[in-house]
């Protein structure tokens, strides 16, 4: 993600924990959304690429380009380079790392565009971002709506079961502790309980919630024009409910 590793969540920097993760959350539209373009591109920088799986996968189809994933988390990029080695995978940010038009096809998924909390990380992060850029390059990345409260439904009562590397039973659920309206921030967090652990292991987290206006201004302040945006996987329409807002930016 667009933060510093100082600030790396509890569930990414943990070895055991960045193991679930691609259990956690498993193969779907936005990943063949994503796919699709990287498919299609000559090189793609993945910011925030976690485990990897979205650079493997065009790997593994044979995509002959330069795929280069960076994260601050040490443990997922350990779970990536596992699976492929014949990949760049980069410990950092854009605040240590940067490229010059080296890119056609810069992307965030998974929501990585949501820890960016402060005004500045979003700055910083978009600058980079138009740094790595090739002049007809784009940017692709999407955020959950703010007005659909995708987070009224991160409750304990959702819990999700998965099995470790080990063999152990592992349950995980969130629950939303409290909102920032003003600045569009949600603190919650991620709860692992497995079977014979000591005690359950918490991450907190913090998401920023934008809405398609603001996002444009943040946007336009870093030399980037929208292009186009979808309210959803299928290239839907950008309506007030729809459950995302998928970005597709080019430098102005």
């Amino acid at each position: 993600m667009c933060q510093t590793a100082a600030v790396v969540d509890h569930s990414f920097a943990d070895l055991s924990l960045a193991a679930l993760y691609d259990g956690l959350n498993p193969w779907g539209p936005s990943d063949d959304f994503y796919l699709g373009l990287v498919r299609d591109a000559r090189s793609v920088l993945d910011i925030g690429c976690g485990t990897g799986r979205l650079l493997r996968q065009a790997r593994s189809e044979g995509h002959e380009g330069r795929l280069m994933g960076l994260d601050p988390a040490a443990a997922m990029l350990v779970q990536a380079r596992r699976a492929r080695p014949d990949v760049e995978w980069v410990l950092g940010d854009t605040r240590v790392r940067r490229w010059e038009a080296d890119f056609d096809l810069v992307v965030m998924t998974g929501h990585a565009f949501q820890a960016l909390v402060r005004d500045q990380d979003i700055r910083h992060c978009l600058g980079g971002v138009r740094a790595a850029l090739a002049d007809d390059g784009r940017f692709v990345f999407e955020t959950r709506n703010p007005a659909a409260r995708g987070w009224e439904r991160w409750t304990p009562e959702r819990v999700h079961d998965i099995t470790a590397d080990d063999g152990t039973p592992v349950r995980v659920w969130h629950e939303v502790q409290d909102e920032d309206p003003e600045r569009g921030l949600v603190r919650f967090t991620e709860t692992f309980s497995g079977a014979g652990w000591p005690a359950p292991r918490v991450s907190r987290t913090t998401l920023r919630f934008l809405d398609a206006e603001t996002l444009e201004g943040f946007l336009t302040e870093a030399g980037l024009a929208v292009v186009e945006q979808y309210g959803d996987w299928s290239r839907g329409p950008l309506t007030p409910t729809a459950p995302e807002i998928i970005t597709v930016v080019g430098r102005a």
